[in-house]
């Protein structure tokens, strides 16, 4: 009898999402702006910052280990994960405001540019090395790009993992899904045998009857 399928999916590899890996490049990135441009705040401006950053990372993947247990909780954290990566955009934002800084529109080549190379390039020491070489606006710019990028991609990741609820349901459902199945499994591997039983006692009896024949003759 084969054995039953596993209702638990298996999930959980958030390292090789490219959403996962957008959030450390983002996280690095803030964290060495942060201690290196706020350090004039007396403020919790830094800590703030850093956790919103470090927010949008781990609940990523505190959510996908969550995820074969429960749909809901992974959801609810890449909410979490999202939304803090969105206040992370907006001290950046705020950062370029409040000191007359240029916030690049999306057509600006410069721009452009950090889209093409963030295509190929999702390692945090792509963005980390030589850093400090780099102007307030520059790495400012960078890091909204990459966090547009990766509000993108938690949407759609949102999206399929809501449609994989609807279609697939959650953890109750595909316990009863697997329950149901491993008894509908051993019905029909019942019925299968006992079809083959009938068959063995049907041919048992015609040799019966022919060693009978055979006996009368003599």
């Amino acid at each position: 009898m084969e054995e039953p399928q596993p209702f638990l999916p298996k999930k959980g590899n958030y390292r090789g999402l490219l959403v996962y890996q957008k959030a450390e490049c983002i996280y690095d990135i803030t964290y060495f702006f942060a201690h290196h441009y706020f350090v004039e705040r007396k403020d919790r401006t830094i800590d703030q910052v850093v956790q919103a950053a470090r927010s949008g990372k781990q609940n990523i993947a505190e959510g996908c280990s969550a995820a074969s247990t429960s749909a809901e909780t992974e959801l609810k954290l890449l909410g979490v994960a999202r939304a803090s990566m969105k206040e992370t955009l907006e001290d950046y934002k705020d950062y370029l405001r409040t000191r007359k800084l240029e916030e690049w529109s999306v057509n600006d080549p410069r721009v452009q540019q950090i889209q093409e190379y963030s295509k190929k390039h999702n390692r945090p020491k792509d963005y980390t090395t030589g850093i400090e070489q780099r102007s307030p606006e520059a790495l400012c710019n960078i890091a909204i790009t990459l966090i547009c990028q990766y509000d993108v991609m938690m949407g759609r990741l949102l999206d399929r993992i809501q449609k994989d609820f609807v279609e697939e349901g959650g953890i109750r459902e595909r316990m009863t899904a697997a329950r149901l199945g491993y008894r509908n499994d051993q019905k029909a591997r019942i019925a299968e045998l006992e079809s083959k039983n009938a068959a063995l006692k049907a041919r048992i009896a015609e040799l019966e009857g022919l060693l009978a024949q055979k006996g009368g003759r003599r």
